[in-house]
């Protein structure tokens, strides 16, 4: 990447009063520095920042935006890629931040280099590279902050999609809704496992009314389950096997032998209670 040259760094430091208020006209013309999920304040500040980073780094090392020279300005796109994504931006919006800084900086190269049109057009390269660069690693900084935000929200949604329900007293039911996957069949047997443990629970009841399908993996997700929970020393009963379930296990030609089922959580709750010593009547 070309380097800038010490009369560039010197003019942007000269200018940086008059750069940062024709950046911040060109984001307000944008609408960038108007949108609600940001403060005003809070925008400005920014720009100033950066500004002061950009500014701040000596033309020897202004060739490379992955030297030490440039580590500040990298954490500080790191920290605004973060917050834009957490505040619901797009990549694109998040880039634009250093991308419309270009016309103040080129304006500010013709006014400087104006007897000079060779040294103009190689600092005007200078400055578009690095510009380029640093808004290619504020992308990626914000596809990263985005993905971990997508990563902790499936985590947050497996953990709810999954409950485990104390329906009595050492009787559990973890109704399931959705496909059952690796990851889920993971999730579900933490949760389940840590229940039994607290609870003391001696019987978990797994309803499985709202699986879609249920196919030669989610049989075997579910075995590996009811496996885990017979060696905590709690029994297992599957629950929510509906005509089309049964047909479908009969025609996979799945072992389930040693599991019990039944059609629906009401008698699979009959049954754990029975096996408890208990029984429901019907009040006078």
């Amino acid at each position: 990447m070309t380097a800038l040259s010490q009369q560039t760094i010197d003019a942007i430091r000269k200018s940086e009063t008059h750069l940062l208020a024709s950046w911040q006209a060109n984001l307000d013309a944008s609408g960038a520095s108007r949108d609600a999920r940001i403060n005003h304040a809070e925008f400005e500040a920014q720009t100033r920042e950066f500004l002061r980073l950009l500014a701040g780094v000596n033309a020897s090392d202004s060739g490379n935006i992955g030297d030490a020279a440039w580590s500040d300005a990298r954490g500080f796109l790191d920290g605004l890629s973060r917050s834009r994504a957490l505040q619901g931006f797009d990549s694109q919006a998040t880039a634009n931040f250093i991308f419309s800084l270009k016309r103040p900086l080129f304006e500010l190269l013709q006014a400087e280099y104006a007897t000079n049109p060779a040294e103009l057009a190689a600092q005007i390269w200078a400055v578009t590279e690095l510009l380029d660069a640093l808004g290619m690693h504020t992308v990626r900084a914000f596809q990263k902050s985005r993905e971990e935000v997508i990563s902790r929200q499936q985590e947050e949604l497996l953990e709810l999609s999954t409950p485990v329900v104390k329906l009595w007293d050492g009787v559990l039911a973890l109704p399931m809704i959705g496909t059952l996957d690796s990851q889920r069949t993971q999730v579900v047997m933490e949760s389940l496992l840590q229940r039994i443990v607290e609870t003391g629970s001696e019987i978990a009841i797994i309803d499985i009314t709202g699986v879609p399908t249920v196919d030669t993996l989610v049989a075997q997700h579910l075995l590996k389950t009811v496996t885990a929970i017979r060696l905590m020393g709690a029994d297992a009963i599957i629950s929510g096997v509906r005509p089309q379930i049964a047909q479908t296990i009969v025609h996979l030609g799945l072992d389930l032998q040693g599991i019990v089922t039944k059609a629906n959580l009401a008698d699979a709750l009959a049954l754990a209670l029975k096996r408890s010593g208990l029984t429901v009547t019907k009040a006078s």
